[in-house]
């Protein structure tokens, strides 16, 4: 009988595609083509096409499409009272008005929520609807009420289908350093914020973040977007396995980045396929990214982080108890996402993370993934701890001792 070397790179491969291949089979006999096509929301449509029709003191408004520039020279040129008339006519286009002010935009999906909490909650007692979607309108009618709460800032706002949304934790005009959490599948409006396991939602990863970065310098001002403005993947099915999703998203992602005010630094930490996204976007990301740093990634769809194609640092962390670390990390035929952004082949920053308790746990206040992520984001690289106890991860970066934190 032939005897096998079960530790061989090439048998490790042929594993791996075999895993991809049965993992291919499965989507395909369970719907490949019943793929979520996200189109364009209609309420937001509708209110961009009011937009695009509609006029102000006699005049055309801009093109709501025009790019951040024009947009934020058009806005600054109006008296208060002409831009609360634009947020009461158009709430929705002006919530998602990448360039519009961001107290603005606050202001306009404030009312656009407000509006979708009634319809809601009217739809929870239509006698026409099955008792399912009169939960379902309870459900929705409930969140809003919570994104409607005082203090509560709502970068954009899109209720169609499973609906999206970003939140800002700070002062995003006046911050010196902005922080962007980009999170991965099955989030949308309902899984935005979870009271059980709350660091494992966008908010509270936002949150924690923001509050470990003002306990890192709280010298430095600092601002946290809570970003859920893409159609994520339904679960681990065939959305999660390719880069449709990221794709999507990634130009959502980069159009934001453009429009954010000020030129303040910006460090983006991207969880699970939200990393799948960063590592689409990273091409068209603006200079003033300075940082990129992925947790429990199940790889960028790129062999290497300097085929990224940006100038911002790259850094990676996952737990040892995380179970994305057994997913086949290569690319085939679309499938997957390519080398693990962790390995020495890959080339980025690796930080420690032994602490983050599985695959949802970085986010965790009082972990040391949380206090590395928090230290990159303030730009204090000389105190990150680095995978494995060396000083690789600080290599190169100006300013910062040789010497590990205790």
């Amino acid at each position: 009988m032939t005897s096998f070397d079960t530790s061989s790179p090439q048998l490790n491969v042929w594993r791996a595609m075999l895993a991809l291949a049965v993992v291919f089979v499965m989507l395909a006999t369970t719907g490949w083509t019943a793929m979520r096509t996200h189109r364009e929301s209609s309420e937001l449509q509708a209110s961009l096409d009011k937009w695009r029709h509609g006029s102000l003191h006699g005049l055309r408004l801009p093109d709501p499409e025009a790019g951040p520039t024009r947009l934020t020279r058009f806005f600054a040129t109006l008296s208060a009272h002409d831009r609360t008339r634009l947020v009461h006519r158009y709430p929705l286009a002006v919530g998602n008005m990448n360039g519009a002010p961001v107290d603005l935009r606050y202001r306009a999906n404030h009312l656009a929520l407000e509006q979708e909490r009634d319809t809601e909650r009217e739809r929870m007692h239509d006698s026409r609807l099955s008792t399912a979607g009169q939960q379902d309108a309870g459900r929705r009618m409930r969140r809003y009420e919570s994104l409607l709460t005082p203090g509560r800032q709502i970068l954009s706002f899109d209720p169609e289908g499973t609906g999206r949304i970003s939140e800002v934790f700070g002062n995003l005009t006046r911050a010196e350093r902005i922080s962007v959490v980009v999170p991965g599948v099955d989030t949308d409006l309902l899984t935005f914020q979870k009271t059980n396991r709350p660091y494992t939602a966008p908010v509270g990863m936002a949150k924690a973040l923001y509050a470990q970065e003002r306990a890192t310098r709280p010298a430095v001002r600092t601002a946290v977007i809570a970003w859920a403005d893409y159609t994520s993947p339904d679960g681990l099915g065939v959305d999660a396995a390719t880069g449709l999703r990221a794709a999507e998203g990634s130009l959502r992602l980069n159009a934001l980045l453009r429009a954010l005010p000020g030129g303040a630094p910006v460090s983006m930490f991207c969880h699970s396929y939200g990393s799948v996204l960063c590592g689409v976007a990273a091409p068209g990301m603006p200079r003033r990214v300075t940082d990129i740093a992925v947790a429990a990634s199940p790889g960028m769809r790129v062999s290497k982080a300097a085929h990224l194609d940006t100038a911002a640092r790259v850094w990676a962390m996952r737990d040892a108890t995380d179970w994305i670390q057994d997913v086949p990390y290569l690319e085939l035929g679309g499938l997957g996402h390519g080398a693990d952004p962790v390995s020495a082949a890959f080339g980025a920053r690796v930080l420690s993370a032994e602490d983050a308790q599985g695959h949802a746990g970085y986010f965790q206040p009082g972990t040391d993934s949380l206090r590395n992520l928090a230290d990159v984001g303030t730009g204090a690289y000389d105190d990150v701890i680095c995978a494995g106890g060396t000083a690789a991860c600080r290599a190169d970066l100006p300013g910062t001792k040789t010497a590990q934190r205790a």
